[in-house]
């Protein structure tokens, strides 16, 4: 994590933690590295001077507070102290070292996919914590997830609400992260656990791609997007895209659950970390088409986990224009999911996938490493067994 050094106007002692560096800034206040006498190292957050008077904003921070003392577990930064009766509320957390996932993403490019699956199935476990203790974040997104050597941590729970609360402050106005809320947040409808799986599959999305599932654009778009479109996810590795899609629902009913998603994770992780099966890359996934009012349209069905049989429909395509640099160039939408190209370095095409399994560039099926081992065992067993079978008769003649 970046560190700053203090600014002139920074408080140098605040409660009984001395303040050493700057950590960041948000909307709410300042966040300190410091440290007690005993020199534990704290994360400590001071609400901005000019809204300590604002008693909106001292309710959304005992709010944090709140949420942060009532959620167990090693998804989260530990509370050590608060006051939120100071001139200046505050409150103090573990402090976790590393990079938050925005910027580790942001610096060596699309993580692998058994790194977003480790990273996945944590997460989701951790938000079995959180809402066990009647708590939805509403702002889970790469940049308040912080990658410790331990795992990694949940952070910033200012807009934490219970579970079932209205996302609306204002009128009109959405609380949290354009490109990362769940529809129903944009709606102002209650939010439950579903609304951070959606969160959750956009971030895995991110640390995929390295790019929001639902492009660039201003606060307005990105909303409309998250609504109306369905996600770009042709950058997901083909092991992840059905969770991931599923994650991104539009209904939450649709969604799977967090312990659903735990375990789907850990078995793509360790699926990834061995290295099989292999996998095929996106533009190679199998896809059924239905008949629709505008056309045909591909979906791909999830059919694994605690969600089987349910269907979620892909990307709204686009031809003869994409999203870069945070814009999209112009172009006409069809009702087909344009592929992307597949080539290899020598520009000669990649060999086609096959439903039965892959082939090599000579034609034959790859041999099963699996089932060659289970063939060496019944082998050397068998062998075993005679050599024994035929001392033994020896020993019975002599």
């Amino acid at each position: 994590m970046a560190m700053m050094r203090l600014r002139r106007e920074d408080p140098r002692i605040v409660g009984a933690f001395r303040l050493h560096r700057r950590l960041g800034a948000g909307g709410m206040g300042v966040v300190y590295l410091g440290s007690d006498r005993r020199g534990q190292r704290v994360a400590l957050k001071v609400i901005r001077p000019d809204l300590a008077e604002d008693q909106e904003f001292r309710s959304r921070f005992a709010r944090e507070v709140s949420a942060a003392r009532r959620i167990r577990g090693g998804c989260t930064a530990r509370l050590v102290a608060a006051d939120l009766d100071a001139d200046r509320p505050w409150f103090a957390t573990q402090y976790v070292p590393g990079p938050s996932l925005h910027d580790r993403v942001a610096e060596e490019g699309p993580l692998r996919a058994a790194d977003v699956a480790a990273i996945g199935a944590a997460l989701s476990e951790g938000l079995v914590a959180v809402h066990e203790a009647g708590v939805v974040h509403r702002d889970l997104k790469p940049s308040n997830i912080l990658l410790s050597p331990k795992g990694p941590r949940i952070i910033d729970f200012g807009i934490a609400w219970a579970t079932g609360a209205s996302t609306l402050t204002h009128v009109g106005t959405a609380v949290g992260s354009p490109g990362f809320l769940a529809p129903e947040q944009v709606r102002g409808a209650a939010v439950t656990p579903a609304t951070d799986v959606f969160s959750l599959g956009a971030t895995l999305a991110y640390a995929a791609m390295a790019d929001s599932p639902f492009g660039h654009g201003s606060s307005e778009v990105m909303l409309y997007r998250v609504v109306h479109e369905e996600p770009q996810l042709h950058g997901v590795p083909d092991a992840l895209a059905p969770l991931v899609r599923a994650c991104l629902a539009k209904d939450p009913e649709e969604r799977p659950s967090t312990l659903q998603l735990s375990m789907r994770l850990k078995e793509i992780a360790a699926r990834e970390a061995q290295g099989l099966p292999a996998t095929r890359p996106p533009a190679q996934r199998e896809r059924t088409e239905h008949s629709t009012g505008a056309g045909v349209r591909p979906t791909e069905r999830y059919t694994e986990g605690g969600t089987q049989g349910r269907s979620a429909q892909g990307p709204a395509p686009r031809t003869g224009g994409s999203r870069t640099g945070g814009s999209r160039t112009s172009g006409s939408r069809t009702n087909g999911r344009q592929a992307a190209p597949q080539s290899r370095p020598n520009g000669r095409p990649a060999p086609s996938s096959r439903p039965g399994g892959r082939t090599t560039s000579t034609g034959l099926r790859p041999a099963n490493p699996r089932l060659l081992r289970q063939r060496l065992f019944v082998f050397v067993v068998v062998t075993l067994v005679v050599a024994l079978g035929i001392a033994a008769a020896q020993a019975l003649q002599g």
